[in-house]
């Protein structure tokens, strides 16, 4: 089996090799806690979670150590805690509960490592240290700065010049700075800021710069140069650029051997943007949806590209599930199948080719519908087996088929099927008023009857 994925600093498919196929790494550039997340913020840990599924299905789970972090120290969190007066710590410990049951309900599994940014500070600066005393940076009378001119290969990931980077650009525009690209490393306390914010360094009192936090993580948990550094595309320019430049000048090696960036997501087809008010929160959508419906809608479209989430797309991700559940649901009961290698698997090795291993997993279920159609227990078995490995990989299908179909709280379950049994009894002695009262008062509560020979069942539409 062959791996391939497309890594953004060669702008080619490479086939994927680890240094150690016994040990694997991944980083991925996690939430900053002071808020809600957005949908825009749940594609990476999707994408990132079915490439880590793929890794382990070929190296195996004790061979992949994925990390992806928490940032606790920023400028957004100080000035929550500044505008509510909470401490700093209960608003990142709150965000990141949620942000985490949020994922959680998304199917996306928990890292193998999350460190936090404010328990890896004494790694930070002893990066800074190195960089200063390599004359990679410098210190001035805001903070400490990193010299990009000092690199000569900066910006070899986005394929930016240095010319490009001018002034107002993306990049901090201040006095201090002895050129408009240069980053901050270490920013010194200004007043009034709270002090659950401020560390003591060589340098004088501050906090961290964004960009050296997951330098410091990355080396600390994964090695000085790691297999795979993934996150959405605009993290590509600064922050991932910024991360190469302390990284392997602090190192002298290279950070990460694959970048992997994942699109846009656009709403009705306009970027997602508070000023557009048309931010969609994760937390929300999950009290109208199921997760395996936003999840799926994420993957609907290839990683790399742009998606446009619209509530077409969720309606349609929902009858998608519902029709592969239903299928599962016919051969739920034969046992004893053996999955093979599906197209879903090479699908997912040629650059995550999610469309497609989405389209494979339709057929699947097609072939399960044929095998309950024929009364075929083997095949059955089979096709069972195959699509609960093709929704392994994909993080897909993890409930029964009752479950999805009929959800709800076990009081009110029972008290439908109460009420589908006496339809059935109605049925029995041939009182077909009553039989047809029955099923239209469920069909008024958006519960659907379905009768086979089997007997009959309900599900919600």
């Amino acid at each position: 089996m062959t791996i391939r994925l497309y890594d953004t600093a060669a702008r080619e498919k490479r086939v994927f090799e680890p240094q150690d196929p016994r040990r694997v790494t991944m980083y991925v550039c996690g939430p900053t806690v002071y808020n809600y997340a957005h949908i825009g913020n749940a594609r990476p840990p999707i994408v990132f979670d079915v490439l880590r599924r793929l890794l382990v299905r070929t190296y195996g789970a004790d061979a992949v150590v994925y990390a992806r972090n928490i940032t606790d120290i920023e400028d957004k969190i100080i000035k929550a805690s500044l505008e509510t007066g909470e401490p700093i710590a209960d608003i990142t410990k709150k965000f990141a509960e949620i942000y985490n049951a949020d994922t959680t309900a998304l199917n996306v599994m928990a890292p193998t490592i999350e460190p936090w940014a404010t328990g890896h500070v004494a790694e930070m600066i002893d990066m800074i240290e190195k960089l200063v005393r390599r004359g990679y940076a410098y210190v001035g009378k805001e903070g400490v700065w990193f010299s990009v001119k000092q690199m000569k290969d900066y910006g070899k990931l986005s394929g930016r010049r240095l010319e490009d980077n001018e002034a107002g650009a993306r990049v901090e525009v201040d006095a201090d700075k002895r050129d408009p690209a240069d980053f901050a490393l270490w920013k010194f306390a200004k007043p009034g800021e709270p002090e659950d914010a401020i560390w003591d360094s060589p340098w004088g009192r501050g906090r961290p710069g964004w960009h050296i936090e997951c330098s410091a993580m990355a080396a600390k948990h994964l090695g000085k140069t790691i297999d795979i550094h993934g996150g959405g595309i605009d993290l590509q320019f600064p922050h991932h650029e910024n991360e190469i430049a302390q990284s392997e000048c602090a190192h002298g090696e290279v950070m990460a051997n694959y970048w992997l960036h994942n699109g846009f997501l656009d709403m009705g087809g306009e970027k997602m943007s508070k000023s557009l008010g048309n931010v969609v929160l994760v937390h929300d959508l999950l009290k109208a949806w199921p997760g395996e419906v936003l999840r799926l809608a994420m993957l609907s479209g290839h990683y790399r590209a742009p998606l446009d989430w619209t509530e077409d797309l969720l309606k349609q991700a929902k009858a998608t599930l519902d029709r592969i559940y239903g299928a599962l649901r016919r051969v739920w009961d034969a046992d004893g199948g053996e999955a093979r290698d599906t197209g879903v698997l090479r699908a997912l090795e040629d650059d995550l080719n999610t469309p497609e291993a989405l389209a494979e997993l339709s057929r699947l279920a097609g072939e399960a519908n044929t095998a309950a159609d024929q009364k075929d227990a083997v095949a059955m078995a089979n096709a069972r087996a195959n699509l609960l490995a093709a929704g392994k990989l994909l993080g897909l299908l993890t409930l029964t088929p009752k479950d999805w179909e009929q959800g709800g709280d076990n009081d009110e379950n029972a008290r439908i099927d109460a009420l589908v049994q006496a339809r059935v009894d109605a049925r029995a002695n041939k009182d077909w008023a009553e039989a047809d009262r029955i099923r239209n008062e469920l069909a008024a509560e958006g519960i659907e009857i379905m009768d086979g020979a089997g007997g009959s069942t309900w599900r919600r539409v």
